[in-house]
């Protein structure tokens, strides 16, 4: 008998195109639950290496359309899907953080298969907005990520020391962490300290805030034993990784500096012990020479 060890076979996709993911949505809804229940998962959350590499895509839920300076760089949403496919579809990407919309396109396109996905659970915080501060839970519960078999559920935790309502997203992330722990379920937190300069809401990236940060989320809920965290790159990052032991994984953002110059800041903070990789979208799906391919294969070599 052969020792040789099969590949699993390909995964047909329900959809091949936009259109056809608005005509199965328009026609047979239930489809996407049964699509979520046969998706194939991963067998483990990280793989062997013990570093992920992710995709972000849950700016456009809090109307953040920005990428590279330019403020309609996500209006398109096909165009979105076609970059998110051709990033997925890289060697050693590892998945998805998104919110449902996108999940579920990206699911019946075929683009989650053996993939971690993440969901992105509070964009109540509408970019630019009055009562952009109050990060409530708009996306995902608890419920939704058990149900969806998704492997982890991300926070924004944005702190604001002059503002009483943070400490009713405080309550509410608590709460969010323990329920997702006893369902064995990765809470991933996104801490910062945040206040309104001129009427903007500014998050303080300094690293004695950003350490900060990182001990008010840690804090959080009943539990720590599934919690990650997801922290900028900022100065001094050996520091601020000193102040937790919980795995980490670096955020990408929208930078304004070189590519050349945010990979090196990535490289040199991945090299600390308690980072175990990055989660990055619009840096990766809208690079300033247009290669997503290429920019997300650089990302992928430093992480694997």
């Amino acid at each position: 008998m052969s020792d040789t060890v099969l590949s699993p076979a390909p995964v047909r996709p329900l959809c091949t195109t936009c259109a056809e993911v608005t005509e199965l949505r328009s026609r047979h809804p239930e489809a996407i639950g049964r699509a979520l229940a046969a998706r194939r998962r991963r067998p483990a959350f990280l793989p062997e290496d013990g570093r992920l590499m992710l995709v972000a895509a849950d700016h456009p839920a809090r109307g953040a359309l920005s990428a590279q300076g330019r403020p309609t760089a996500m209006n398109s949403r096909t165009d979105m899907l076609d970059r998110l496919q051709t990033a997925l579809a890289r060697p050693g990407v590892d998945g998805l953080l998104a919110t449902a919309d996108i999940a579920e396109d990206l699911l019946l396109l075929g683009a989650l298969e053996d993939k971690v996905v993440v969901a992105s659970m509070n964009r109540g915080g509408l970019a630019g907005a009055s009562f952009e501060l109050d990060d409530r839970m708009t996306g995902y519960d608890v419920a939704g990520v058990v149900e969806a078999r998704f492997d982890a559920a991300k926070m924004l935790n944005r702190i604001d020391l002059d503002d009483p309502g943070t400490v009713g997203m405080l309550e509410r992330s608590g709460r969010a962490v323990t329920d997702l722990a006893r369902a064995g379920v990765v809470a991933m937190l996104e801490p910062f300290l945040s206040r309104r300069v001129d009427g903007r809401v500014t998050n303080d990236l300094s690293p004695d805030a950003v350490i900060k940060s990182v001990h008010i989320a840690q804090g959080l809920g009943a539990t720590s034993a599934y919690t990650w965290l997801k922290l900028p790159v900022v100065a001094e990052m050996e520091r601020v990784m000193d102040a937790t032991t919980l795995p980490t994984l670096l955020l990408g953002g929208d930078p304004s500096r070189r590519p050349e110059e945010t990979y090196a800041s990535w490289r040199e903070a991945l090299a600390l012990p308690a980072v175990r990789g990055l989660v990055v979208g619009r840096t990766l799906l809208y690079p300033p020479d247009g290669d997503v391919a290429g920019a997300v294969d650089t990302a992928v070599a430093l992480v694997h």
